[in-house]
């Protein structure tokens, strides 16, 4: 095993290295190249929490997603036909990306690129960012092969973001704003010649050749950042915010809102499957300050589908009905508490850690994740397979659910304190050690 495969399996979560297993298993049947590519890539060499997992394929990726989608219950999210990309959730919520090796080429500035199939060295070379443009070979021959053709590790060690070539702002202006969410995301410098590119980008007005397709695609990317409030302030420094609506700043911003929003997610304990629809909650608070006219100015500016602009409104009635549940007197054993929060949807949960006036409902959410949520996960797949149920079963299923409801709800036991230690005898002045004699005082 190279250095690098076992740098992949200490730095996954187990989910996501078994998939990383199933997905070698899948790309060696259907006869596909496969590597690990991207943000994952980024983040196990940076030593950062791995969100999704980005597979890149030389070939079409069709097969590969139809054997993950039959054999291992990959649920289809979304797909691109003309990056012929897919991304998918899979068992234990991990989010995956399956894309095809391409190389893009842009007629003029701002304009929709000429994309083609390429090797994976070829697609790295056309990425925005030289720390996503790394990947590691999953292939039998060439397992754990590393392919870095911009020196993205070596930026990645320096802590540096630098451009993968002259022209990366004008080719695409949206990399502007992605430029400053890795900035703000992954506390990196931006490197000074990238900086330079940056701001003759601006002064040539690319600026105004973001599309609203780019502006929704990088709007989702926002809403996805646990330290939303960071990022938004650091986009209202740089002007880019006003991209999205021109009033987007000072009170109309909400950022108090959003610095709750940001301490409430990072309540959410990394590695675990959360649930949530990051946009419908973050459109909220983002759509609070602002009037019907500008609401709809800003839907228009981002292209954002019907069903994503109605969704704030529907997180809020959801949750209110959560918040009567919360609030319920009979609701008193932690394993209770558990079972109703640990069905509901993390934006629910979220906003009531927002909004909700009711201290009660603010105590058994903070519970749940500092406490119940916790000794859940202590509950693993080998302790109920030792009780003889047969994994993989719905008996199993419950079994673990009764074990992880006992347990929250189980007393610790009362240990007795420790007898305390009898004091040292007296000093036996006057006596000669050893002598059994008093001796004689001079």
């Amino acid at each position: 095993m190279s250095d690098y495969m076992f740098m992949l399996e200490s730095h996954l979560t187990g989910e996501q290295y078994r998939l990383v297993g199933q997905m070698q298993a899948a790309a060696a049947a259907t006869g596909l190249s496969l590597y690990l590519t991207g943000g994952a890539m980024r983040d196990v060499l940076g030593g950062f929490p791995v969100r999704d997992l980005d597979f890149t394929v030389e070939g079409n990726p069709a097969k590969l997603v139809k054997l993950l989608t039959q054999k291992h219950g990959g649920v289809v999210l979304s797909t691109d036909e003309t990056k012929k990309s897919t991304q998918l959730r899979c068992e234990g919520g991990v989010t995956v990306e399956i894309a095809m090796a391409r190389s893009e080429r842009f007629p003029k500035a701002g304009a929709k690129p000429i994309i083609e199939p390429s090797t994976v060295y070829e697609d790295l070379r056309c990425r925005d960012f030289t720390v996503n443009a790394v990947a590691l070979s999953l292939n039998k021959a060439s397992l754990g092969l590393l392919v870095d053709p911009t020196n993205g590790v070596g930026d990645i060690e320096r802590k540096e973001l630098r451009a993968v070539h002259n022209y990366s702002f004008y080719d695409d202006p949206s990399r502007m704003l992605r430029l400053i969410r890795f900035k703000v995301r992954l506390g990196y410098t931006i490197d000074e010649r990238t900086h330079l590119q940056y701001e003759n980008a601006r002064e040539a007005d690319m600026l105004t050749k973001v599309t609203a397709e780019a502006l929704g695609r990088e709007l989702r990317n926002i809403a996805a950042e646990p330290d939303s409030h960071d990022l938004l302030a650091a986009l209202e420094q740089e002007k880019l915010i006003e991209l999205y609506s021109p009033v987007l700043t000072g009170a109309k911003l909400n950022l108090p809102t959003f610095a709750k929003l940001q301490k409430a997610r990072h309540m959410v304990p990394f590695g675990i499957e959360f649930r949530i629809n990051t946009l419908a909650l973050f459109l909220y608070v983002l759509f609070e300050k602002l009037n019907p006219k500008e609401r709809n100015a800003l839907i228009a500016a981002a292209d954002l589908t019907k069903l994503e602009a109605t969704a704030p409104d529907k997180v809020v009635v959801a949750a209110k009905k959560l918040e009567r549940d919360l609030k319920n007197p009979k609701l008193q054993k932690a394993s209770q508490i558990y079972t109703v929060l640990s069905k509901a949807p993390g934006e629910q949960m979220l906003y009531l850690a927002v909004y909700s006036t009711q201290r009660i409902v603010h105590d058994r959410i903070r519970n749940y994740f500092q406490k119940y949520l916790p000794m859940a996960l202590e509950v693993t797949d080998e302790a109920v397979a030792a009780t003889g149920v047969t994994p993989g079963t719905p008996k199993f299923q419950r079994a673990k659910e009764e074990m992880i409801l006992k347990g929250l709800d189980a007393r610790p036991k009362k240990v007795a304190p420790a007898p305390e230690p009898l004091p040292p005898p007296p000093p036996m002045s006057g006596f000669v050690r050893g002598s059994g004699m008093r001796q004689a005082r001079s």
